[in-house]
């Protein structure tokens, strides 16, 4: 019973407190009672922690997307996080289409130049998703997951302070209201201690707010270093892509197109993109301009053969031509009435035109 009693004056205590809080905010908002202000260094506080709450649950909302553009994804991934559950892991859109490719080369043939094209493609796109996979799990850990317990940890702790203050001030100037309207002298010494007692607390919590404000510098010193974490993955991973197309590219010297342009096929002789940098001003191919080594002008001219080492791949457009592969070794020689572009080459009892652009002549 004692429980009871103890349970319903508290109930009615605070409904009372809650009461007087109401009626002291609302007259506040219309203008019929005074308010204390906090002091400028408090307020400066409060702004800065809201700011930086504002521009964190920003920066790690979009650094979300940055790092997993999928919105169904993020959703999956949130609901296993707030369940203490590790998400499935998933094949990535780098790694899909590597993948692809690899299916694709390999069915069209490891040994035709686009098939073999298909395949590198493939293992460097798979190369770029593992390192896609490493990027997003070294940003979720030093930079996202920081930030993220700062507005679900540190910033709640401060709303909760913040909002605290705000009673305790509304406690202090209903008090003082109170003071003023208090006429009989037992009712204004009463009024008095409550003045006094609701102050003390409305000090004391100011003091608590404060010191919780001030940390967000040190927050911002720790986000700081969190940035630093998060700018070095994304530069380990934006070097480890370059790495990986700079390799693919020197692969990729071996794999021309028969193609030149709008799916003509050219009436001479491809030209490797390896080469673009190396040809000059010479003998016109179609729309290109190759220059073709004096040793194989030479042997032009002349109706002996040769051994040459092929330089890349190339696959016949038709029966005439001789499909090759890099660095097989076959012999060429010329013939009349050919076109300066091309030898004739031979592989056992394998005979055809090949373009000269492909050839090293050995000695």
């Amino acid at each position: 019973m004692n429980i009871m009693d103890f349970n319903v004056k508290k109930l009615a205590a605070d409904a009372g407190t809650f009461l007087s809080r109401a009626v002291q905010f609302t007259e506040e908002k219309l203008g019929q009672a005074e308010k204390t202000e906090l002091d400028a260094h408090l307020e400066n506080l409060l702004s800065k922690a809201e700011c930086t709450k504002i521009w964190t649950e920003k920066i790690m909302k979009q650094t979300e997307v940055l790092l997993q553009p999928n919105p169904n994804a993020r959703i999956e991934e949130f609901v296993y996080e707030k369940l203490d559950r590790k998400a499935p892991s998933r094949v990535n859109n780098p790694e899909l289409l590597g993948q692809y490719m690899i299916d694709a080369g390999t069915e069209f043939g490891p040994g035709t130049a686009y098939g073999n094209a298909l395949i590198k493609c493939g293992e460097t796109q798979k190369r770029i998703g593992t390192a896609d996979r490493e990027l997003i799990q070294t940003s979720a850990l030093n930079f996202l997951t920081p930030l993220r317990n700062f507005i679900e940890g540190d910033y709640k702790t401060i709303a909760k302070e913040r909002k605290l203050l705000q009673n305790k001030r509304l406690d202090l100037d209903a008090a003082k209201t109170r003071l003023k309207k208090a006429k009989a002298a037992e009712t204004k010494s009463s009024s008095e201690q409550e003045l006094r007692i609701t102050q003390s607390e409305f000090d004391r919590q100011a003091e608590i707010t404060r010191l919780l404000l001030e940390g967000i510098s040190s927050t911002h010193a720790h986000h700081l270093r969190c940035l630093n974490d998060f700018v070095e993955a994304q530069m380990t991973y934006y070097a480890q892509c370059y790495q990986y197309m700079l390799d693919l590219q020197k692969q990729l010297g071996s794999f021309p197109s028969n193609y030149l342009s709008n799916n003509n096929q050219s009436s001479g002789t491809p030209v490797p993109y390896a080469l673009s940098n190396a040809i000059g001003p010479s003998a016109s191919t179609g729309s290109l301009v190759i220059t073709c080594p004096s040793n194989l002008n030479d042997l032009k001219e002349s109706s002996s053969s040769r051994k040459a080492r092929v330089l890349y791949d190339y696959d016949a457009a038709n029966s005439s031509e001789l499909s090759l592969l890099a660095d097989e070794v076959i012999t060429v020689f010329s013939v009349v009435g050919m076109d300066s572009d091309w030898l004739m080459g031979e592989r056992g009892n394998q005979k055809g035109k090949v373009p000269i652009t492909y050839l090293e002549l050995l000695n």
